[in-house]
């Protein structure tokens, strides 16, 4: 069953850290992404850019409104996912532990609803 994992980071805090900070940050999600693709579980993932060059769409009174920027204000940001395939929840939640964000953010598990083709 594929599940997403969303991981939810304070990006302002990026910036602040040091030159070495961020090099271990980025080692521990690069070696993350390598023990799930050698795991074989691995079906995607990808780093966003900041939540400033987000645009939010929605449908109000039959016309599209599109806004710079996300639509909503918090603590925390998605900064990126990973897509995985594993046998069950407890299985995604054992991946979702193991990834880098849940030291400094949250990460959320929510399994895939698939679409006929």
């Amino acid at each position: 069953m594929k599940y997403m994992l969303m991981a939810y980071v304070n990006e302002a805090a990026w910036p602040q850290m040091t030159k070495d900070q961020q090099e271990q940050g980025m080692a521990a999600y690069t070696a993350y992404r390598e023990a799930l693709t050698a795991a074989g579980v691995l079906a995607g993932s990808n780093r966003l850019q900041p939540s400033s060059t987000a645009t939010t769409v929605r449908l109000a009174h039959g016309k599209s409104q599109v806004l710079d920027g996300p639509f909503v204000e918090s603590k925390e940001q998605l900064g990126g996912y990973f897509l995985i395939d594993v046998a069950d929840l407890d299985a995604a939640i054992s991946w979702a532990a193991r990834c880098p964000a849940t030291s400094h953010g949250v990460v959320e598990v929510r399994p895939i609803w698939g679409m006929p083709a």
